[in-house]
């Protein structure tokens, strides 16, 4: 199976196998994440183990390899974060959703990660939905906002009010 945008990758960097992280980077900005197809082809037009190849994927955080979600969720687990029960927030959203930290939902909603600190320890717990900080929060009051994610973008008459 012919890819043309591996084809042009490896080009970009001349075959040199050496270059396999930006490689890798570039082919999963086309989609957001590195589908497994993509994954083989690559390994063979480089001739390189498909093993190295998935260990550089799941080495570095950058990579993914399942698409993200239409809403990045991100929960704090830092410790101050922690013993105010990011925990059982945490066991809440998952249970309802049927994912784990850094799994995205079967319907594509949201992405839910859990990170070891966000810098804002007076606010705990935080969590995060789309760069908009929500300080204080409780699993009932996290899942009541995850709840109310939209699984479509603004349209430009809703966001004039019309």
């Amino acid at each position: 199976m012919s890819d043309k945008l591996i084809e042009e990758i490896i080009r970009r960097y001349d075959g040199d196998s050496g270059m396999l992280i930006p490689m890798m980077q570039d082919l999963q900005a086309d989609k957001g994440y590195l589908p497994p197809e993509r994954l083989r082809t690559l390994a063979k037009e480089l001739c390189v183990p498909l093993a190295r190849i998935y260990h550089v994927a799941t080495f570095y955080a950058s990579f993914r390899l399942a698409p993200r979600g239409q809403h990045d969720v991100t929960l704090c687990m830092g410790t101050v974060c922690y013993l105010k029960g990011a925990g059982k927030i945490s066991e809440a959203i998952c249970e309802e959703y049927g994912i784990e930290p850094g799994g995205t939902t079967a319907d594509r909603l949201f992405t839910l990660q859990a990170v070891n600190c966000v810098g804002a320890c007076a606010l705990a717990p935080v969590m995060i939905v789309d760069g908009k900080y929500y300080d204080g929060v409780t699993s009932e009051s996290a899942l009541k906002i995850i709840s109310g994610l939209s699984t479509e973008a603004p349209t430009a008459e809703a966001e004039a009010g019309g």
